[in-house]
């Protein structure tokens, strides 16, 4: 693999997602985008459209159906792992925007974000403990 962009997308970032994607690696990511700072710890898409559907099933049939469509592309993100990696996706995330507190503040928020959309990245999670 080379490690020089020839694209919109950072390839160590692209690396480091398919690495969730196809091996369940995870790791804690602070990215740069557009002024706001995303921080959180990497899953495979696969994992964020399973706990996505976890998280609306058991309701209505609009909810059941719901639920059965994320986890049916969790699954075909999986079958088709040789594929190229557009979006990489955290859980227990937070953004910060400015000096305010991260928005969510609490609970354990899934996010999905455009690779090509990252302007810059760190290795490490920033905690909002005092």
């Amino acid at each position: 693999m080379s490690f020089e962009s020839n694209n919109n997308k950072d390839n160590i970032l692209e690396f480091f997602t398919q690495a969730s994607n196809k091996h369940d690696f995870s790791l804690d990511i602070t990215l740069n985008i557009n002024g706001a700072i995303v921080t959180g710890t990497t899953v495979s898409a696969k994992e964020y459209f399973d706990t996505l559907s976890d998280s609306i099933g058991d309701g209505n049939d609009v909810a059941e159906k719901l639920s059965e469509e994320f986890a049916n592309a969790g699954q075909a993100l999986e079958d088709n792992n040789g594929a190229e990696t557009n979006y990489i996706h955290l859980k227990n995330t937070k953004v910060y925007l400015g000096d305010s507190k991260p928005t969510p503040s609490k609970g354990k928020i899934l996010w999905r974000g455009k690779i090509s959309e990252v302007d810059g990245f760190f290795l490490g999670k920033i905690s909002d403990a005092k």
